[in-house]
């Protein structure tokens, strides 16, 4: 049974030429002006790349800290041991353990958005790798999230740092910020996102390395971004 589309959603969609791309800073300002639902809507930019994650050498996976945060409250979890631990709640994590954090999760207690984990900790984080794994909670020495350096990773999470990783489809998401941001400062994001994937792209990628690229509300159409724009961002 196909999803009825409300009114609202059908009266946005008039407001987006579906056959027209645009500069990254008209896509915002079209996203702006989208703005119809009465919570601050996340805008979420998406991406098809022209990669083959079957390839290890071609799986884009990483992190970037936006300039202006993702104005998402980010609830940080961390798995570590003694000093460390005190580093961690010193830094700001909301939640610190060792076996007793591990016994939380696995007693189904997941009260938090991304985990850090020191390196002498993933073999206690290995014991929960199938509940995290799937939520896309797993840390990860790729985005920063496996490290010594815990005060770090966790100022990075709290100051908005957004983790990628490509689908095995080649797509990937990731919210940029809020519709109450501004111009200039969603434009300055969405760059940056942008620079990091770029930098990540694999030598043996062939041909057109972004294929689409889509801004949008939480609650909106999306906003076609002309790629050959996007290919010079780093």
């Amino acid at each position: 049974m196909a999803k009825k589309i409300s009114k609202r959603y059908k009266n946005l969609q008039q407001q987006v030429d579906a056959n027209k791309s645009l500069s990254i800073v008209e896509a915002v300002t079209v996203v702006k002006g989208l703005k119809s639902a009465k919570f601050d809507e996340t805008v979420e930019i998406a991406m098809n790349l022209g990669v083959d994650p079957r390839h290890a050498d071609q799986m884009i996976r990483g992190s970037t800290v936006l300039t202006h945060g993702t104005g998402k409250t980010v609830r940080v979890a961390v798995f570590a041991k003694g000093a460390k631990a005190d580093e961690a709640k010193a830094a700001g994590a909301d939640i610190v353990g060792a076996e007793d954090l591990v016994a939380d999760i696995k007693a189904g207690n997941i009260n938090f958005d991304v985990t850090v984990a020191t390196p002498d900790s993933m073999g206690l984080v290995g014991q929960i790798g199938r509940i995290l794994g799937p939520k896309g909670l797993m840390p990860n020495p790729k985005n920063g999230t496996v490290t010594a350096d815990v005060t770090k990773a966790i100022k990075n999470l709290k100051a908005g740092q957004v983790n990628f990783r490509v689908d095995k489809k080649g797509n990937m998401h990731a919210g940029i910020g809020k519709a109450s941001f501004s111009l200039e400062q969603l434009v300055t994001n969405a760059k940056e996102f942008i620079g990091a994937i770029n930098r990540l792209k694999p030598s043996t990628s062939k041909g057109r390395y972004i294929n689409s690229a889509t801004l949008s509300l939480t609650m909106s159409p999306g906003v076609k971004i002309d790629v050959t724009s996007l290919v010079d961002i780093k």
